[in-house]
């Protein structure tokens, strides 16, 4: 079953994207060359905790970092770490935020100094990728319909949707149901209803989508060592339009 909230639920769900915003926005005032990524980790848990929230990714199923800061080729859950950022990289910066017992998620990618032409097509692709999956996110609609609007995006783009990493529902647990893939055919699976709220996060390669884990049994890359990029909003289904809850996210470079 697909968790349908109600008001104060949803209240509380946009209490903790708001705080998400902001530490987006004290991370975005570091994100510069040279950086740590250690540092930006600090900076954003900072922001939570201060604010009265949880890092939703901190010890989750025992994740050592409070931000996932995932580097060119790796497509997600990089730990923050003595790396230090370089001109012409992109980082996903993926944050979870646990606010009054719920959570919001987003994630955003970010060019540092001046980025190839590719890299930047590639962030464009991948964030209109979003919103055209986020535009099928209406009441009426299938789950599919969104998977299936991103998919032909990036693919229409010559990129590859990264297929093992998947959206997911989101409330009083950092993922509930539905599993939501990037890919897929429209029409299918249950059907959209007011009230359900969805983290929605295409991560798309460059290059293939093959990955593969390091070490750490975190860092997951292209097994190519093409770039990818990602990002993610937390977005509630309404009977119209639908609300993006993290957009404050996307108003900043």
């Amino acid at each position: 079953m697909i968790p349908v909230k109600n008001e104060d639920e949803i209240e509380k769900i946009k209490k903790s994207a708001h705080l998400l915003s902001r530490a987006f926005r004290s991370v975005e005032s570091v994100l510069e060359a040279f950086v740590t990524t250690r540092y930006l980790d600090e900076v954003a848990e900072e922001t939570i905790r201060s604010g009265g929230g949880i890092p939703a990714f901190k010890g989750y199923m025992g994740f050592p970092g409070s931000i996932c800061a995932s580097i060119d080729s790796t497509v997600v859950h990089g730990i923050p770490g003595s790396r230090r950022l370089q001109n012409g990289e992109i980082i996903a910066i993926d944050i979870g935020v646990l606010f009054q017992g719920y959570y919001s998620d987003a994630a955003k990618t970010y060019a540092i100094g001046d980025v190839s032409k590719e890299k930047k097509v590639l962030m464009e692709v991948t964030r209109t990728a979003l919103h055209r999956g986020i535009k099928k996110a209406r009441e009426g609609n299938h789950l599919s319909d969104i998977s299936h609007a991103v998919q032909t995006h990036v693919e229409s783009n010559s990129f590859s949707v990264i297929r093992e990493f998947v959206g997911h529902g989101i409330g009083q647990a950092l993922h509930e149901e539905p599993q939501i893939p990037n890919f897929g055919n429209p029409h299918c699976g249950p059907k959209l209803k007011a009230g359900m709220v969805l983290a929605i996060e295409p991560m798309v390669s460059m290059g293939n989508c093959a990955v593969v884990f390091d070490e750490d049994g975190w860092t997951v890359k292209t097994m190519d060592g093409s770039p990818s990029a990602h990002f993610e909003h937390t977005v509630l289904i309404t009977s119209g339009k639908p609300d993006i809850l993290t957009i404050e996210i996307e108003d900043r470079s």
